[in-house]
C-alpha cells in the first residue's frame, strides 16, 4: 500500500464525518475532503498527518462557507423535512425539523473558534491536535471547549423556549 493509499484509508472516513457535521451536507463534505487529499499529495512531507488534514479541511471550509453556507443549509433542511414527513407523519417530522433547525442555529451562533473546537473534539481529535489546528495554546483548549458547550446549550435552550412561547402565543 502506498503512502497516499494509507493516508486516504486511515483518515478519509473521519475527515468526511467531521466535515459533514461541520457543513450539514455530505456531498459538500466529500468535495472538501477530496480537495484536502489533493493538497496532501502536493506536500513533500507532513509532520502530523491528522492535524494537517483537519487544519487544511477547516481552512477550505472557511473559504467555501462564505459563498455557499446559507444556500446549502436551506436546501438540506427542506430535503430533510420532506423525507421525514413521509416516514414519521407531519407532526413528528415538523417537530424534528424545528429541533434540528434550533440546534443548527445554536451551533452557527457560536464564535468560529468555539464551533470548530466542538466539532474537532466530537471527531475525536485530542487537545494538542485541536490546539495546532486552531492556533491556540494546548492549555486553552479545555477552556474553549467548556465555554463552547455552555454557550451551545444556553443558546439551544433559549431558542427552544422562544419557539415554544411563540407557539403558545399563536394558539391563544
Amino acid at each position: 500500500m502506498s503512502d497516499t493509499e494509507r493516508l486516504f484509508t486511515t483518515y478519509h472516513p473521519a475527515l468526511v464525518r467531521y466535515l459533514t457535521r461541520r457543513l450539514g451536507d455530505r456531498d459538500w463534505a466529500e468535495d472538501i475532503a477530496q480537495e484536502t487529499f489533493v493538497r496532501a499529495l502536493r506536500q513533500e512531507q507532513i509532520v502530523n498527518e491528522r492535524s494537517w488534514l483537519f487544519a487544511v479541511a477547516s481552512n477550505l471550509v472557511r473559504d467555501e462557507a462564505r459563498k455557499d453556507h446559507r444556500r446549502r443549509e436551506h436546501l438540506a433542511l427542506l430535503a430533510a423535512e420532506a423525507r421525514d414527513a413521509h416516514v414519521e407523519g407531519p407532526d413528528v417530522a415538523l417537530e424534528r425539523a424545528l429541533e434540528a433547525g434550533d440546534a443548527r442555529r445554536a451551533l452557527d451562533s457560536l464564535a468560529e473558534r468555539d464551533r470548530q473546537a466542538l466539532l474537532l473534539r466530537e471527531e475525536g481529535l485530542d487537545y494538542p491536535e485541536i490546539s495546532e489546528i486552531l492556533g491556540i495554546a494546548v492549555g486553552s483548549v479545555g477552556t474553549t471547549l467548556s465555554r463552547a458547550r455552555r454557550r451551545l446549550a444556553e443558546t439551544y435552550e433559549a431558542q427552544v423556549a422562544a419557539r415554544t412561547q411563540r407557539g403558545h402565543n399563536a394558539a391563544s
